[in-house]
């Protein structure tokens, strides 16, 4: 599994599901795109977060995804997105990210078979002045949390669970159709 991270939400969430696919007997290594060289090659499955920043995902994560297009078009995957309008309960900011995950997969040919949209957070306490005003911006339009005083996490980890697990049982049913000989 691989991701890519600004403030360090998609990470929480990698993590989080390495540990959940490491308890269900898979060997599930969580590795950041930005700080090393990540390989698919050799695995049974790729699975990739990223984050959205200002309607973009991690720089990170679009390159990995054109350099091994063609590795991940031959393998099961799965990519979970992280950002703050998939934290609203309102069809158009659901919406919104939904149309981010269409746009990666234009942009980049990557068709991933399992898709996951989760919340993220707000890490006022990291931001500079100006990125707090903007981010105080974007909170007003999804979240309402404009109270630059303390950080907001909007992760349902329940959400991140389902996912995890449905990925893994998808995966699983991959491997077990493939003849032993092909092993």
């Amino acid at each position: 599994m691989c991701y890519g991270t600004t403030e360090g939400q998609t990470e929480k969430i990698a993590e989080r599901i390495g540990d959940r696919l490491t308890e269900r007997g898979h060997r599930a290594p969580v590795r950041n795109v930005a700080a090393t060289a990540v390989d698919p090659t050799g695995y049974d499955a790729v699975l990739i977060g990223s984050s959205i920043h200002v309607g973009s995902h991690h720089a990170g994560v679009k390159r990995f995804v054109s350099e091994h297009r063609d590795t991940l078009g031959s393998l099961p995957t799965g990519f979970f997105q992280v950002s703050l309008p998939s934290a609203t309960d309102d069809p158009d900011r659901r919406a919104e990210a939904a149309g981010y995950v269409e746009a990666f997969e234009e942009a980049t040919d990557f068709h991933p078979d399992r898709v996951g949209l989760f919340g993220g957070a707000l890490r006022y306490s990291k931001y500079g002045f100006l990125k707090r005003l903007l981010m105080k911006q974007i909170a007003k339009r999804s979240t309402g949390d404009t109270d630059t005083s303390r950080d907001h996490e909007y992760t349902d980890w329940s959400e991140v669970e389902a996912f995890t697990d449905d990925f893994a049982a998808f995966v699983e049913g991959r491997l077990a159709e493939v003849p032993s000989e092909a092993m």
